[in-house]
């Protein structure tokens, strides 16, 4: 029996995992991996092979890194190979409705959330910002619109207290590996079939700045953790003290209510405890502009703060 066939699109760690999964399945012809082009990195800056390139060629596979998948040559390669699918994960470029229309059955996306939920760019970084208590990877038919296509399969994960959107990204980067090989059978057999989104319930999730990095104060303890974690490992989360920066990395939300200001540091010792718009916020670990991360006991010894100074811009 021939195997269904694929070209597979995608770029970061994220989509590598999927192509993983693909692989080790064994129920498909991955005829073609499509990656962006190499970009120079470090300080070096050499160029650098990107997740989904270094795993295809890891097993065997053939790779194009076309600067655009709307050149008619590489539109041309897509239709003489006439897949029956396409898999696109994170891969960095928009599909042309001539390139939707090459594969047999349909274009398949994996996205990072609960669809109609976090359509965009961040969605995994968001949900853990907003302080979600559950979210998760969604399967769908492609189209041309930003993440609106029809649902496949999805499935969820709780997001823990101390869940980053890194450990997310990757906990939900397995799931979408393992749903992806369910979904494409489906597809075939008739057992998964598409489902419009609910545009009314459809929120966005846009990409992350620098200067969202910087903590207010004003909000509550409890947001001030969750943008922090929601936003590890990049940009990080920073604020200043006596014009200096601090990189934030841990903290730990605290009930106690407090009458002092925003920014307010409270305690001062073993604890780093500073007043927020409700409650305290603990700084577990942190960095100076020019140090290393550390605990705060460590670096409050190198570096003491008075109870009542000010952190904030």
């Amino acid at each position: 029996m021939t195997k269904p066939s694929i070209i597979f699109m995608g770029t970061p760690d994220f989509a590598a995992n999927a192509l993983q999964a693909l692989h080790e399945s064994g129920l498909f012809d991955i005829q073609l991996v499509v990656s962006q082009p190499d970009r120079p990195k470090g300080r070096g800056k050499k160029l650098e092979s990107t997740p989904v390139k270094a795993c295809a060629e890891s097993l065997g596979y053939r790779v194009e890194q076309p600067e655009s998948v709307k050149s008619e040559a590489f539109i041309e390669l897509t239709e003489s190979i006439a897949p029956d699918f396409f898999v696109v994960v994170a891969f960095g470029q928009i599909l042309n409705q001539r390139l939707l229309d090459v594969p047999r059955v349909c274009p398949v996306n994996i996205h990072g959330s609960l669809l109609p939920l976090y359509r965009g760019s961040a969605p995994i970084q968001r949900a853990v910002m907003n302080g979600d208590a559950v979210t998760g990877v969604t399967t769908m038919v492609m189209n041309r619109g930003m993440d609106t296509g029809d649902k496949l399969l999805a499935v969820e994960t709780p997001i823990g207290p101390e869940d980053t959107s890194a450990t997310l990204h990757d906990r939900l980067s397995v799931l979408g590996g393992e749903l992806i090989v369910k979904t494409l059978p489906g597809l075939l057999d008739g057992s998964v079939v598409p489902v419009p989104q609910d545009n009314e319930a459809a929120t966005h999730a846009a990409m992350l700045t620098k200067a969202e990095g910087e903590i207010d104060w004003n909000v509550s303890a409890h947001i001030i953790d969750c943008r922090l974690r929601g936003m590890t490992p990049w940009p990080g989360a920073y604020t200043f003290m006596d014009g200096k920066r601090l990189r934030i990395h841990k903290t730990l939300p605290v009930e106690t209510a407090t009458t002092q200001a925003p920014g307010t540091v409270v305690t001062s010792g073993k604890d780093l405890e500073v007043a927020t718009g409700k409650g305290l916020l603990r700084i577990l670990e942190l960095q100076g502009a020019n140090g290393k991360r550390m605990s705060a006991e460590a670096f409050l010894r190198g570096n003491p703060m008075d109870t009542g100074s000010r952190m904030g811009s």
